[in-house]
């Protein structure tokens, strides 16, 4: 593995995981990546998987949450994961809700994105391509993460944290910094037509977001830069945005893609919490 990032560092050890160093600079926050490195499932899963109905024993995967919450900094019991659908549902996490998706059953169909402004509560989202998004009101210190495939971005969830943390919180958007990814970058992130249609509706042929492809029909699309723009658009400056590096599937050795693995894997996730 040739781990190699301007912008995120990989903290070793039992358990690696990845951090930004822009976020690691917020002193009121504990944040982290996972990899699919240092957990105990086996087979397909090897070994930090964290994703419950894929085939693993749910035993693993809690053991993983284990392993990754101790590793990062945040306990166990903190943890309230999302239960995700590819579209763009915004939920509010408090207190009452620890557990829910990790050692307590999901109680709702549909959550995309999460937010907070509660200590205690870790919030947890997963991916194994798609993109995730953070976001650290530096202001209200409150918290959201997101996960947007290409539907949940299309949908613009980004844009629906922000508009979701302005409701509840009386977010200012100049006030929040985001990261995203990691997340497969537009070199490797081929789709069809149809599903181009929709981010030609959003974004100009100049945006960058998307380009014809090698192969006939196919486009290129740029998950990254299109999540950055609807964040712009909904008001988060530009410098307080910042866009990871590596891409699922070129660095497959030390995350999961589904693409890379053609569906036969395991799932990362993302860890936000105030300390």
């Amino acid at each position: 593995m040739n781990f190699k990032s301007e912008v995120m560092s990989l903290v070793s050890g039992d358990v690696p995981y990845l951090k930004y160093n822009r976020l690691s600079e917020i002193d009121f926050i504990t944040h982290a990546f996972s990899t699919r490195l240092g957990g105990v499932s086996s087979g397909e899963f090897t070994s930090m998987n964290l994703s419950f109905g894929r085939g693993d024993s749910d035993e693993n995967v809690r053991e993983n949450y284990r392993r990754i919450a101790d590793a990062i900094g945040v306990t166990f019991d903190s943890l309230t994961a999302s239960a995700q659908v590819h579209e763009s549902i915004v939920r509010r996490v408090t207190k009452e809700d620890l557990g829910v998706g990790i050692y307590r059953p999901k109680d709702m169909p549909s959550v995309d994105a999460l937010i907070t402004n509660e200590k205690g509560v870790t919030l947890v989202t997963y991916y194994a391509d798609c993109t995730p998004v953070f976001f650290v009101d530096t202001a209200k210190k409150a918290l959201g993460l997101a996960h947007a495939g290409w539907r949940g971005t299309v949908l613009d969830i980004a844009g629906e944290v922000i508009r979701s943390m302005q409701r509840e919180f009386s977010t200012n958007p100049e006030d929040v910094v985001c990261a995203i990814g990691p997340v497969i970058g537009k070199c490797c992130y081929e789709v069809d037509s149809d599903c181009a249609e929709n981010f030609k509706r959003l974004f100009d042929s100049d945006s960058g977001v998307y380009q014809e492809g090698d192969r006939e029909g196919k486009y290129m699309i740029d998950l990254a830069l299109s999540n950055k723009l609807l964040l712009m658009k909904a008001g988060v400056r530009e410098e307080n945005i910042v866009i990871s590096d590596l891409c699922t599937k070129c660095n497959s050795d030390l995350l999961w893609s589904h693409r890379a693995t053609g569906g036969k894997r395991g799932t990362m996730s993302a860890f936000l919490a105030l300390k």
